[in-house]
């Protein structure tokens, strides 16, 4: 498995990322271990997740996935030296109110605490990338489309995350720092103001970049080149949709065995289970079938071969789906194809942004 240095100085991490959000719902934990294991034994020495998994979130099962994790670690001994650890805070409130009381923000105290509290659910002494979940600031995200100014409020400045994230990494407890779901405006100012008062350095964004949503083409890879900040692919598969699972019938709650946007009513709310969004995935599976390649192998040799893309976040509940989708790492895609998948962005644009 290739390696890639995130950022400048960040860690080095394999360029496919083991994402666990489903680690805790739809995975058990004894197979959630044996997913970790396998994953290990392929070369995947980074392993992605948050104090708000497994999803959906909900007030029963937060943090649920850490705790799994961490017991993993546990049981194995030596194998926390050999990964590259990252989770997420979460920003303010989206209506889960068991986290932080549904605080609509996300202060200094908040950061240290959430840290504290991952590093005792993870069994661990340090994270190795530390990520803010969402935005702290009112911005379009998870299928919003427009940034209104009248929602601005006063929130904990970007300087004061950044404090608080050294505080962290001076007492050791974190390595490096990133970001998720942010926006061009938002990776840029981190970065200047990092610079500008000797804070630590943002390395990483995680933002979801699949074919139905390429809204990173937007604006913000120019932003994470010119900065020097790498980008984290997350949803590469379009949460299923571009394996062509839901081709058949769209997200039908009726074969919850389909995946998460048919065994959740949450999820099929959700930018990924928009009708356009699964038309535009049906068209790209077509596009897959008619050049011989299974849809779910053209979608992440798309993301993988990427040059946005320094590492892709695959999220999986079986460990069939895990060797699938690591034996499509050496697919390169001619660039006929690349053109007629350009064809239909041009046509279909982002729906599931």
């Amino acid at each position: 498995m290739e390696h890639v240095t995130l950022g400048r100085g960040g860690p080095a991490v394999s360029r496919i990322c083991l994402g666990t959000m489903t680690f805790g719902e739809q995975v058990g934990e004894a197979d959630a271990h044996a997913i970790l294991d396998r994953a290990l034994e392929l070369g995947i020495d980074f392993i992605d997740t948050a104090e708000m998994y497994p999803v959906p979130a909900r007030r029963d099962s937060y943090s649920r996935t850490e705790t799994l994790i961490g017991r993993w670690f546990a049981s194995r001994p030596g194998v926390r030296q050999r990964v590259v650890l990252a989770t997420k805070v979460a920003g303010p409130s989206r209506g889960m109110d068991w986290i932080r009381g549904g605080a609509p923000d996300l202060t200094p105290a908040d950061i240290v605490r959430a840290c504290d509290d991952g590093l005792r659910r993870l069994q661990t002494d340090v994270i190795d990338l530390y990520q803010i979940h969402w935005p702290v600031r009112a911005v379009p995200m998870f299928g919003g489309l427009y940034y209104d100014p009248a929602q601005d409020r006063d929130v904990t400045p970007i300087q004061a995350q950044l404090e608080a994230f050294a505080g962290l990494v001076r007492a050791g407890k974190v390595r490096h720092i990133g970001l998720s779901n942010e926006t061009p405006w938002g990776v840029a100012e981190f970065v200047r103001i990092a610079d500008a008062a000797g804070l630590p350095r943002i390395v990483s964004v995680q933002n979801p970049y699949a074919l139905v949503n390429r809204v990173v083409d937007n604006g913000l890879d120019e932003v994470l080149h010119h900065t020097g900040v790498s980008l984290l692919a997350y949803s590469p598969l379009g949460f299923g949709a571009l394996t062509g699972k839901y081709d058949g019938g769209g997200a039908d709650p009726a074969r919850p065995e389909l995946g998460r946007l048919a065994r959740f009513e949450s999820m099929r709310k959700q930018r990924w289970a928009r009708a356009d969004s699964l038309a535009a995935a049906r068209e790209y599976n077509e596009l897959a079938a008619r050049h011989g390649l299974a849809p779910t192998r053209m979608a992440l040799a798309w993301c993988y071969r990427n040059w946005r893309v320094a590492s892709t976040i695959i999220g999986i509940t079986r460990l069939d789906q895990l060797e699938e989708n690591v034996a499509a790492w050496g697919t390169e895609l001619p660039r006929e194809l690349l053109a007629e998948i350009d064809a239909i962005r041009w046509r279909r644009r982002d729906p599931a942004q």
